[in-house]
């Protein structure tokens, strides 16, 4: 097997990862279509929200880390910087699939069966603010928890604020990659000054926006109901999932003779951050839950009480043991962490569960339960969550292949990375 450890090599996507990638994407537009044609319209919607929703996610978490790597003069991470920047230029596709999913969702209507067991036209996502006349106090569709919401909580505002947030998002991830490529081309510290300035004030930025992003995005779906833990307890699960996206795209390309520099040492720092972040997940999981649990309000208790009805209690359980105890199991020693095939069959897992943790935030409060906890994870699941998975691998293995190296030649730092030890 030939291998690349010549800094000035490029990575070249072809072969299997490449067919399968394409594949996946067929099976995805197949089942999109299929859930369409055959009548699961907002069932359809909502896998489409779940899964460009955790795209746009595993995108900005690639910028996150690039950024947080800058701000505190992290050599470690130097050499294999280059996967999460290949990442970050790649949020600009997901955050225009995001943004064409969400306006799609709210302007397309069907007629549904409310509470009150009326037929009503509704939306097929964000029914519950996003419905006609729910703002109109002469409407049959009145509500007045929404109406009292809605001079922050309409269409417009929804959908300036989402293409804000993920606009700046794609900017500074563009930067950064562009820093970074201009600094190997003419060295110096020039350069990596202005990557840490940018980092510095993209972190800020993303600290104060992406809980706000959260509640539009997913939290409004019910609407009625709101937790202020909401948006850390998506700034958990975007972490860990795209640190294990991460994660196992180093082991697959490391496999295949690139990143051959990238040591156990290397493993072992990010699946500390795996580690870690995981009980950060699970620390506000539990403390949103707990808290509504204990207060027994009901218009606190209505959103675990969906999650609890048996066709989402399974799942419910599945999702902790999945996202808490296996990490917990798993990775507590150090030689755990530093094994390859240990590592990646645990980015695997959490990958799935973070999409199962999506599941359970989204799909209680749209489609609501089927006939049994079997059949809510389908053919449409399944078939979106491949299509997504290939759309992603094809373009950040793609947006890979534009950079001149592998490796930031000239960053100042790469030599500690190079030696990384503990």
């Amino acid at each position: 097997m030939k291998t690349h450890n010549n800094f000035d090599g490029q990575y070249e996507f072809v072969g299997k990862a490449k067919t399968w990638s394409l594949i996946c994407i067929v099976i995805g537009l197949v089942a999109i279509l299929g859930g369409f044609a055959l009548g699961y319209t907002e069932r359809t919607f909502a896998n489409l929200l779940l899964m460009t929703y955790y795209f746009a996610a595993v995108c900005m978490c690639g910028i996150f880390f690039c950024a947080v790597q800058y701000a505190a003069q992290a050599g470690w991470s130097a050499s294999m910087i280059r996967i999460p920047q290949a990442f970050g230029k790649v949020l600009p596709i997901a955050a225009i699939s995001l943004i064409i999913v969400v306006i799609a969702g709210f302007s397309l209507t069907h007629t549904v069966t409310n509470e009150e067991g009326k037929q009503v036209v509704a939306p097929y996502l964000y029914k519950i603010w996003a419905a006609v006349g729910v703002t109109d106090p002469h409407s049959e569709n009145y509500n007045a928890i929404i109406a009292g919401k809605s001079g922050y909580m309409n269409k417009v505002g929804f959908v300036i604020r989402l293409i804000c947030f993920l606009g700046s998002y794609c900017i500074f991830g563009r930067l950064l990659a562009k820093y970074s490529e201009a600094e190997d081309d003419l060295g110096g510290m020039f350069y990596y000054k202005k990557s840490f300035n940018m980092s510095c004030l993209f972190l800020v930025i993303f600290g104060f926006t992406t809980p706000i992003y959260a509640f539009d995005t997913i939290m409004s779906l019910e609407a009625e109901w709101f937790s202020t833990m909401f948006g850390w307890y998506n700034f958990a699960a975007m972490w860990v999932s795209g640190l294990s996206v991460i994660t196992l795209t180093l082991i697959r390309l490391k496999r295949i003779g690139y990143f051959e520099w990238v040591s156990e040492d290397h493993m072992h720092s990010l699946t500390k951050f795996i580690f870690g972040f995981s009980i950060f997940w699970t620390y506000v999981w539990f403390a949103q839950f707990l808290l509504i649990y204990y207060a027994n309000m009901p218009e606190e208790t209505v959103y675990f009480f969906k999650r609890w009805e048996p066709e989402f209690k399974p799942w419910f359980w599945i999702n902790i043991v999945i996202n808490f105890l296996t990490p917990l199991l798993v990775l507590m020693s150090r030689d755990s962490k530093r094994i390859y095939r240990t590592v990646e069959i645990m980015c695997i897992i959490l990958i799935v569960g973070h999409w199962l943790d999506y599941f359970m935030m989204i799909m209680p409060g749209t489609v609501g339960p089927t006939s049994s906890w079997l059949t809510e994870i389908g053919p449409i699941e399944i078939g979106v969550f491949l299509g997504f998975g290939g759309l992603f691998t094809f373009t950040a293995m793609t947006a890979l292949t534009k950079f001149k190296s592998l490796v930031p030649k000239k960053h100042p730092f790469l030599q500690e990375s190079l030696h990384h030890h503990i």
